[in-house]
C-alpha cells in the first residue's frame, strides 16, 4: 500500500491473451439454457467470457468456440474462477483435449507471438 493508503500493485496476467473467437457459445453444465456472451479473449489455459449471467467461483460450464484462424473447433468443460457481476466470468479450462489446446496454442502464437507474461 501507499501511504496514502492506496493500492498501488500492478496485476500481471499469468499469460498472453488472444483476443479472436468465432462462434462461441456456453452452457451452465447440467442446464440446456445457452447463456449469452459476447466474444472474449484466449489464453491456453482459460478465457474472459462477457456475460451478464452471474456464477459462482466454481461452477462448471461447457465451452464451444472455433479458432477464426484456423477454423478449429474446440468443445470442452471450464470452471469458474472468478466472476466480475454484470461484466462476465474468468474460466479455466479443464479436461482440454491435446488436441484442442495444441490448436490454440499454434493460435495465440500466430498472433502474439512466443508466451511472455504481460500486464492487464
Amino acid at each position: 500500500m501507499s501511504p496514502s493508503g492506496s493500492k498501488t500493485d500492478v496485476l500481471v496476467r499469468r499469460e498472453t491473451r488472444y483476443p479472436q473467437l468465432c462462434e462461441l457459445s456456453m452452457t451452465y453444465e447440467g442446464y440446456a439454457e445457452e447463456i449469452p456472451v459476447r466474444p472474449p479473449d484466449i489464453s491456453r489455459h482459460g478465457m474472459f467470457v462477457n456475460t451478464s449471467k452471474f456464477f459462482p467461483q466454481g461452477a462448471v460450464v461447457k465451452l464451444r468456440f472455433r479458432l477464426c484462424y484456423s477454423g478449429v473447433l474446440v468443445q470442452t468443460r471450464a470452471e469458474v474462477r472468478y466472476c466480475m457481476e454484470n461484466v462476465g466470468v474468468g474460466v479455466e479450462f479443464i479436461d482440454l483435449p491435446a488436441e484442442a489446446l495444441q490448436a490454440i496454442e499454434t493460435e495465440i502464437d500466430a498472433h502474439t507471438g512466443p508466451p511472455e507474461t504481460t500486464p492487464y
